[in-house]
């Protein structure tokens, strides 16, 4: 008999709701546990199969942690502002905020009948004016201590949309969304000093328990180098430009220098002659990403520009190109080219036959550059030396000759902190006539997103509040003075850096989350997500943490201490699940086909957490059909417990019984899903093959199922006499007494051949194993009629036995 999933299904979401079973004490004297998803973005699309993984993990952990005693923090919320709801709302004349409510909706309807044991008294919507009025106070602290400031940068301009787009939203030169030609244009915007913590948000990486390859990605994108910063001066110009290198001892070997398009000084140098190439090359290079000029497999492009610097440390004169590889955003916008010793400047000197200068020795530069260490040629004050001793020998000299100093940069960049959208968090700032800026006090929080009918592009480079001119003008009235409103909103990360926090303490008017309440659970124990989010979020998340800490607002440096991303789910043809592909799995169909309960084993057993994994029907089907065993081992066709559920004890479940607890705890507190619920199978195996089921064995098998599927466990515990929840019933726990083998599987052999396997108890006796060797059946009918010479007894493995 199966189950019927739906009934018991409902019967238990409405009792967890009815009485607030996951409700959190903020205050509670138990040991605190916080484990936090990475929450979604409420899209049209709702849930697909992929989404309820990490969830179904942190709510495992969440359930046995509980049951163990600790007080739990399990909570949910929204990541709802951002550029796919605007879209929406142009393309079809609605409201974001409408279209946002209703994705909401349908997000956690589907959550809820996924049986996520959260808090729901604790939801947050980043939309939210009581949310985001600390969001605009974080921003508002951030301007006071001048790490919020306003410069003229590069950006990523798409005009059909209306709006700056970051860098991983362009994809060949056009808009991930819509595929709009996007540009590169010059625009003032806000941006935020995250290069201020640079060398902590590095430093503090080896602090937290994080899967190495994304503290690598870290690391990778903070990017700190050390070396020396060069000046180079223009031949016939009284202009110089620095570059940094980590290699100043190739300056010798410097036979080119490249500068960024965006170069404030391609303008003042070009050539007469040079003009209309490099005019034409800088329309070109417009509409490309940063990624896209950066990819290393990409064939190199540059123009000259007719202009020369002069080499400071041998006075020689070098032509200055310009080329898209080298970003106004990163370093100076200027390098200097050493080919011989560089595998990317190689590749550009070799194209565009540009001299290729021998420095260090121990390659064979005429088929590709040398880029290990060597003793210095053709260096002069250096030559002889290795690469270590001639850095600090040419950084002496530079410093010496004031021609440059030792330098440590980073790859980091400040962060773009402006979208000229409407739906996004408003920037609390106001332009005053007079040229100067201040933040909207305290007091006068939230800045509220006025609601607009229209909300297209202004046309203008602005976003569409600009066109609201009620809300942008305004007066002060102490002194009478005009100002406008900052009208470029908060990029979608805003919201997302520091949410953790007032999940702790999320209807607190006075402040963003009380002090003692963050005390008592920050840092978050475990925090379970998708790797793409592994740079931008966690990054900006870390830095916004740092700088609350640094002003006493949260008592730890770091937010997260445990990171464990989960794997892809993906379509049944190994293909990532997309729309176009037609492979999108809707959790509505399963829960409704199969029961939450089966989605939820399935995708925990599928194979490891971090595993990207194919879907499988017959999977699915698999699970299904093991909940139903469980079912059919407890209760009959009539609903009623089976006869051999009984109290006392059975022996011969002893040793299965303790191991699987032992098994299943361990594996769920490291989040080895699959392999505890294959130990419950076996667990299953043998209760179905004995005839009597001792009550409290059972009752633990169903605790420890229970944070896998829930429903199903509440109804078998309640079926098996129990009154309310199992929610907090006390974690199985076991007897290591009961894991010893009383027994031991001994080989026997004939003539060195095995014949037979008998079970011994483990401490018998050399002459009670030989005896028993010899009355076993199978070797009584091959021994009979033959001469038994000779008994070899390996006590606790083998009997072999020589005949004739």
């Amino acid at each position: 008999m199966s189950f019927n999933h739906q009934e018991i299904e409902n019967k238990w979401q409405a009792y967890w709701e009815e009485n607030k079973t996951f409700k959190t004490d903020t205050y509670s004297k138990k040991t605190k546990v916080y484990a936090l998803d990475m929450f979604p973005y409420p899209s049209g699309a709702g849930l697909h199969v992929g989404h309820p993984e990490g969830y179904t993990a942190t709510d495992i952990f969440s359930r046995m942690k509980r049951m163990q005693g600790f007080e739990v923090l399990h909570p949910m919320g929204w990541d709802a502002f951002g550029l796919p709801a605007e879209q929406y709302a142009i393309d079809t004349g609605n409201s974001p905020a409408a279209f946002t409510e209703q994705n909401i909706a349908t997000f956690k309807r589907q959550i809820q009948e996924l049986g996520f044991s959260y808090d729901w008294d604790r939801e947050i919507s980043t939309t939210d004016p009581n949310y985001y009025k600390w969001t605009q106070w974080i921003f508002t602290k951030l301007y006071e201590k001048g790490l919020a400031y306003m410069d003229e940068v590069a950006v990523n301009w798409c005009p059909a949309l209306g709006t700056v787009l970051a860098n991983e939203e362009v994809i060949d030169g056009k808009s991930e969304r819509g595929g709009h030609p996007v540009v590169r244009k010059p625009m003032k915007q806000w941006m935020l000093k995250i290069t201020a913590y640079a060398d902590r948000l590095l430093k503090d990486l080896e602090e937290v328990d994080w899967p190495e390859s994304i503290k690598d990605m870290q690391r990778n994108w903070i990017g700190r180098s050390e070396g020396a910063e060069v000046t180079f001066t223009i031949d016939g110009y009284h202009e110089e430009f620095t570059v940094f290198t980590t290699r100043p001892d190739t300056l010798f070997g410097a036979s080119y220098a490249v500068l960024a398009p965006e170069h404030p000084f391609v303008e003042k140098i070009v050539s007469q002659e040079q003009k209309e190439a490099v005019d034409a090359y800088l329309d070109q290079v417009q509409t490309k990403s940063d990624l896209e000029r950066t990819d290393l497999a990409k064939d190199k492009t540059g123009v000259f520009t007719g202009a020369y610097a002069i080499n400071p440390v041998n006075k020689s004169k070098i032509p200055i190109w310009i080329a898209d590889y080298v970003l106004m955003s990163y370093g100076s916008g200027a390098i200097m080219a050493v080919p011989a010793h560089d595998e990317r400047d190689y590749e550009f000197a070799t194209k565009f036959e540009l001299p290729i200068l021998e420095v260090v020795a121990g390659g064979d530069i005429s088929k590709e550059a040398y880029v290990d260490d060597g003793e210095h040629v053709n260096s002069g004050f250096i030559n002889g030396l290795y690469t270590d001793d001639a850095i600090v020998k040419m950084i002496e000299w530079l410093e010496a000759n004031k021609h440059g100093e030792r330098k440590v940069t980073y790859r980091l960049r400040d962060w773009l902190f402006a979208r000229q959208r409407y739906w996004g968090e408003p920037i609390p700032i106001i332009h005053w006539e007079d040229g100067t800026t201040s933040a909207i006090p305290e007091e006068e929080l939230p800045l509220e997103l006025p609601v607009m009918s229209e909300i297209k592009p202004s046309g203008t480079g602005e976003s569409p509040l600009a066109n609201n001119k009620d809300w942008v003008n305004v007066t002060d009235p102490n002194t009478g003075m005009k100002g406008r409103r900052e009208t470029s909103t908060m990029p979608q990360w805003a919201g997302s850096c520091w949410y953790f926090l007032r999940f702790i303490d999320p209807h607190n008017t006075e402040q963003l989350a009380d002090p003692k309440a963050m005390e008592e659970w920050l840092p978050i124990d475990i925090y379970i997500g998708g790797a793409e989010h592994a740079v931008l979020h966690l990054l900006y998340a870390r830095f916004w943490h740092k700088f609350l800490y640094d002003i006493g607002v949260v008592p730890t440096k770091e937010p997260f201490m445990k990171l464990y991303n989960q794997g892809m789910i993906l379509g049944e043809g190994n293909e990532k699940m997309s729309k176009s592909k037609g492979n999108v799995v809707n959790p509505d169909d399963i829960i409704a086909s199969h029961g939450a309960d089966t989605l939820r084993l399935y995708e925990m057993f599928m194979g490891p957490l971090d595993a990207a994994v194919a879907w499988s029907t017959n999977g699915l089907d698999g699970a299904r059909r093991f909940l139903d065993r469980v079912w059919r081992m407890i209760i009959n066709d009539d609903g009623t417990l089976v006869d051999k559920v009984v109290e006392g004890s059975n022996p011969s479940l002893d040793k299965v019984y303790n191991e699987t607890v032992k098994k299943v705890t361990e594996d769920f507190e490291n989040l080895h899903f699959n392999t505890g619920i294959s130990q419950m199978m076996i667990f299953v195996n043998e209760g179905n093959k004995v005839d009597v089921l001792p009550k409290n064995y059972i009752e633990g098998f169903v605790k420890m199922l229970s944070p896998v599927a829930p429903h199903i466990s509440e109804e078998l515990w309640s079926r098996l006499g129990n009154p309310g929840t199992i929610s907090y019933e006390p974690w199985p726990t076991f007897d290591e007494s009961k894991l010893v083998e009383d027994e031991v599987e001994i080989a026997v052999q004939i003539m060195g051949k095995v014949r037979s396997k008998i079970n011994v108890a483990k401490d018998i006796t050399k002459d009670e194993l030989e005896k028993q060797a010899l009355a076993d059946e199978k070797i009584q009918e091959l021994t009979d009629g033959t001469t038994i010479r000779k008994v070899i007894v390996v006590p606790g493995k083998l009997v072999n036995i020589v005949a004739n």
